[in-house]
């Protein structure tokens, strides 16, 4: 295909892309109440104790408008995901190989399940991280919390969370593709124990240590599982080579 034809696909995909997250966002528009009341939901369980007091809070006349509208667009990515992913799947698989394509595929089915669990824990994990972060008002202080703010600080931990559990099958991706092996995945087992830490103490922060600590065995578990596995492939491609400069290139022709 000419470097026309190819603008022209692509042009054609996102134009079907961009019309499937439009028609997202609009039923992401008349979601956006019971989204939302759910994200505040930790603001108002707090706000119904006594000697709390803490809001969320609209500061201009559009603020309203505003968090209507970024949760209508995030509600609507999320929902044209399979469009879009697909329409991107279909633009780059010409130019993959077969290999390839298997370890695309296979890194999209196993990361799906990972993102959700990730973001589920984080959703159940966050009327605990408001709470003991509300907790540090000062007493005789009120709490206004601007709605914006909060809804940006609740989708980026729920996309951190995500992430977070993603990044092990994206280390075995890396490690099938030849960028790393599995003895850079091991070398750097000291960083994915601070992450884990991180994430953990995103959980549940100053609250409890064995909390955090629970918390963290999952991920760490995933981490060493992917060395595992990246160990395993570095192991049969290694036998590969070897068998190959055995063969005496004579008897190959």
């Amino acid at each position: 295909m000419s470097l026309s034809g190819h603008l022209k696909e692509f042009r054609n995909r996102l134009f079907w892309s961009a019309l499937f997250i439009i028609g997202g966002s609009v039923v992401g528009w008349y979601l956006f109440d019971f989204v939302f009341n759910e994200l505040q939901r930790p603001i108002t369980e707090l706000a119904s104790k006594p000697g709390s007091d803490v809001t969320i809070n609209f500061p201009t006349v559009v603020s309203a408008f505003d968090v209507r509208l970024q949760v209508s667009i995030f509600l609507g990515i999320v929902m044209s995901a399979p469009i879009w992913l697909y329409n991107l799947w279909a633009f780059i698989t010409p130019g993959l190989k077969r290999r390839e394509k298997r370890y695309t595929i296979g890194f999209v089915v196993a990361s799906v399940p990972l993102f959700i669990g990730g973001t589920a824990l984080a959703w159940s994990s966050l009327p605990t991280f408001v709470t003991v972060l509300v907790g540090f008002t000062p007493e005789g202080a009120a709490n206004v919390i601007n709605a914006s703010e909060y809804i940006l600080f609740t989708i980026r931990i729920l996309l951190v969370f995500g992430l977070a559990f993603v990044l092990p099958v994206a280390l075995v991706m890396l490690n099938f593709a030849g960028v790393i092996t599995a003895q850079n995945i091991i070398k750097s087992w000291r960083m994915a124990v601070l992450i884990s830490a991180v994430v953990g103490a995103i959980a549940t922060p100053v609250a409890e240590p064995m909390a955090m600590i629970l918390l963290m065995i999952p991920l760490l578990i995933l981490y060493f599982l992917a060395a595992g596995v990246a160990f395993l492939h570095d192991k049969r491609v290694a036998r590969k080579m070897a068998a190959l400069e055995l063969v005496d290139p004579q008897d190959a022709n």
